[in-house]
């Protein structure tokens, strides 16, 4: 953390040094900037705890009437989803809609039927946002987000200024989960992608919103950590039946807000064999069930590997596991005879476990 929260430090003087035509626009005061986009940004509370599984995040207020748009991660595995405003007023909120395609959620603040609470918050117009979207590598932007958790309540947001550095496809993974969205986004100079900031604003300096901070990934190429922003207009091909149909997040958040949108499942054609490892987990009734161990079968791999029933696992080879279908869909990739490396929670302790999956019973 030390060392990240230095690179922040030190990153405008080196810029300054090595861009001297830049200066004038970088020293340039943005305190009003920064105000106005505070009020439209949002501390979000949720699942975690645990080391790699951050229980906070940062959200973007896209409508008047509460409507938030964030990353889709294990932040939202939750009945007790919590959001902050600028001005310190506390709300729960639920889930409307997550596509995976574009690791991207869209929430609302709950209200209550009996006294509901008029909002009128601020908020960023996303199909304007997409309209005037014109940012390029070389530009100065802002990016605002909770990270390390620094903010709560009233608190403003983190700020950070770098340069966009490049505009290209994301091509990342963490441990063996691969980034669902391949399409373009903007790489940073900045260090943005920390604990907690996934789901900020990244705005010009003018404050108009380009992109959301996205996840924290490595480059598939160099395996340095990355920093980058879903773009306002990001857009991706899914296969829906026989057809190819284009889903964008100006889609997502617009039809997500009248409650029209069209969830599209991903296509699981490119799948591996899968394996097997006899544990059954708890019903899988919510969209995003936590992967709660039910119980295990005798003789299977995870009997041999002594897995007990109410184990939560957590991680797999070091990667975090937000969900029954997440664990599945991480099955799906391997192949019989692989070792893998689990992180339980049982009681209040993480135990490892090491777990050799196998073929399917006949």
């Amino acid at each position: 953390m030390i060392i990240r929260l230095l690179a922040i430090i030190l990153l405008p003087s080196a810029l300054a040094l090595s861009a001297p035509n830049l200066v004038p626009a970088a020293d340039a005061p943005f305190d009003k900037v920064a105000n106005e986009v505070n009020n439209k940004t949002v501390k979000l509370f949720g699942s975690g705890g645990f080391k790699g599984l951050t229980s906070y995040g940062t959200g973007i207020v896209v409508s008047p009437q509460g409507h938030i748009l964030t990353v889709a991660n294990q932040l939202l595995d939750t009945q007790d989803l919590r959001v902050h405003l600028a001005d310190g007023r506390r709300f729960r909120a639920k889930v409307l809609y997550t596509e995976p395609e574009l690791s991207a959620a869209l929430i609302v603040i709950k209200q209550d039927e009996k006294e509901p609470v008029t909002l009128d918050l601020e908020y960023f117009d996303i199909p304007a946002a997409v309209k005037k979207l014109k940012s390029e590598p070389g530009d100065w932007v802002l990016a605002f987000s909770n990270a390390f958790q620094i903010a709560t309540r009233d608190e403003p947001m983190t700020i950070q200024r770098a340069v966009i550095s490049a505009y290209a496809k994301l091509v990342a993974r963490r441990g063996i989960f691969e980034a669902p969205y391949h399409g373009e986004v903007f790489f940073f100079d900045g260090i943005f992608s920390n604990p907690g900031s996934a789901g900020g604003p990244v705005t010009t300096r003018k404050g108009e919103l380009i992109g959301m901070i996205g996840q924290e990934y490595r480059n598939v190429a160099s395996d340095t950590w990355i920093n980058f922003a879903l773009p306002v207009n990001a857009k991706v091909e899914v296969k829906d039946g026989d057809k190819i149909r284009i889903i964008s997040l100006e889609e997502l958040i617009v039809d997500g807000i009248k409650g029209t949108y069209k969830y599209i499942k991903r296509d699981k054609s490119k799948e591996g064999p899968g394996a097997y490892t006899g544990i059954v987990f708890v019903p899988n009734i919510l969209p995003q069930t936590p992967p709660y161990v039910d119980r295990v079968v005798p003789q299977s791999p995870a009997h041999k590997s002594k897995l007990q029933p109410d184990d939560l696992v957590v991680y797999v080879d070091g990667e975090p596991v937000y969900s029954i279908q997440a664990f599945k869909d991480l099955l799906a990739k391997l192949v019989p005879g692989t070792k893998i490396q689990l992180e339980v929670r049982r009681g209040e302790k993480l135990t490892a476990i090491e777990m050799e999956v196998a073929d399917f019973p006949k």
